[in-house]
């Protein structure tokens, strides 16, 4: 029996025999038999916009893998740039190829001071780091006009290594601009995570030691963030990439999807709720208001994963360790009676609200010296290798630009009134 559909016009009499292929249909073998008759699927959630080798996951089967491989492999066996040249360029790399990969990330990573004159110098002092990120990417395309070369493949690299290397010190100068402590420029002697963690909070006299076991957990949290398929800020940056703008802005309106609540801000979510309960003798009360409709569980379920993320449990155990050197975040009791508690109550399990990345990557955030505001810029950090992976693919796919339909919902044809007669 062959993997197809059938698709009858009722109103001609007309058919047609499209084939499933991996669980897809090919909307144009539809739009054969019915011209100017388009799918409506608002978020398109239903709908395969790109043909992608970068990244699969399966939300009933509950895994996610990088090019093949298993976060959990991944997380265990690799680090970042490791995850980084993977996604990139398809392989992990031998270490000859890692060491220069990481030797042309150390080279690209340095900010020009008057890049931190004219433009980081032009914010607000309460400017959120994120709003600050977003900009400063989007500035980068100013200095970099060749950038917009995005046809040339050898032009695209050398600005994903630029971009790549970059991010971590405007995250970091970010971070100092908003709490008035002088840029720090990176330490070419230290590995890509080590030195954002010494950019970030080394004092002005110097003399900061950056903890390996902390370095060691906030890799795995760029790890897993690296990327996760088709979603929201991933699709932004193909979506604007593919009118051929420069990766500078691609990568931008990426951050500005992140920036959203619904997306990067969940782990901030979680904290709040978590001061919010109060005490560990309030999560039951607060469970209880959850079933009634009266309050929101934040940092369980996932709009692709019914079953536990499985980057939940590797942040679980990767918690404890951080607790370990930081000292036990107070919240993280109630996490863990949180989590106990909803995973055996029936009316969260039958409506699959299990942990996701966010429960645990706030705590830990948090407990490593982050303000809450700095939260979604990590997340940035750890998926620009994604962006650029996707980015890149689709233009070295020859990618059309963009252009959904839409379903019009407005007024009829209608005629002007003249200003003085309305």
């Amino acid at each position: 029996m062959s993997s197809s559909i059938t698709i009858i016009d009722n109103r001609t009499g007309d058919r047609v025999d499209v084939p499933i292929v991996d669980g897809t249909v090919d909307a144009r073998e539809w739009s054969r038999l019915l011209p100017d008759v388009w799918f409506h699927d608002p978020s398109f959630g239903s709908t395969s916009g790109a043909e992608s080798a970068v990244c699969e996951l399966d939300g009933a089967a509950g895994y996610l893998r990088y090019r093949g491989h298993p976060i959990e492999q991944l997380a265990e066996q690799a680090s970042f740039l490791e995850v980084a040249h993977l996604l990139l360029f398809g392989e992990l790399p031998t270490r000859a190829q890692l060491d220069g990969f990481a030797d042309e990330i150390a080279e690209a990573s340095t900010i020009h001071e008057n890049f931190h004159k004219r433009i980081f110098e032009g914010f607000r002092d309460d400017a959120h780091a994120m709003g600050v990120l977003v900009s400063s990417v989007a500035a980068l395309s100013t200095f970099y006009p060749d950038s917009k070369d995005v046809e040339d493949a050898t032009v695209r690299r050398s600005h994903i290594i630029r971009l790549l290397a970059k991010m971590p010190t405007l995250a970091a100068s970010a971070y100092r601009r908003s709490v008035g402590n002088p840029y720090v420029q990176p330490d070419p002697d230290l590995d890509y995570t080590s030195n954002f963690l010494a950019m970030m909070f080394r004092p002005a006299e110097g003399g900061f030691e950056v903890d390996p076991i902390l370095a060691q957990a906030l890799d795995l949290l760029f790890v897993l963030h690296a990327d996760h398929g088709q979603n929201c800020s991933t699709t932004t940056a193909r979506t604007v990439g593919s009118s051929h703008a420069d990766p500078y802005v691609s990568l931008s309106a990426a951050c500005g999807a992140l920036y959203g609540p619904r997306h990067g801000g969940a782990n901030e979510a979680v904290l709040r709720m978590l001061e919010e309960i109060g005490s560990y003798d309030q999560v039951d009360d607060f469970v209880a208001a959850v079933k009634r409709g009266e309050r929101r569980l934040m940092g369980f379920g996932h709009r692709v994963y019914k079953n536990y993320d499985p980057r939940a449990k590797i942040l679980k155990e990767t918690a404890h360790r951080v607790f370990e050197i930081t000292g036990k975040n107070p919240l993280l009791d109630m996490a863990l009676k949180l989590e106990e508690v909803a995973l055996a109550d029936n009316y969260f399990v039958s409506r699959k609200l299990y942990p996701n990345v966010d429960f645990y990557s706030g705590l830990i955030y948090q407990s490593m010296g982050f303000p809450v505001e700095m939260f979604t810029v990590l997340f940035a950090i750890g998926r620009t290798a994604g962006w650029l992976a996707h980015w890149d693919e689709m233009l070295a796919q020859g990618s059309r630009i963009a252009r959904p339909r839409q379903l019009y919902i407005g007024e009829a044809t209608r005629d002007v009134v003249p200003i003085d007669q309305r």
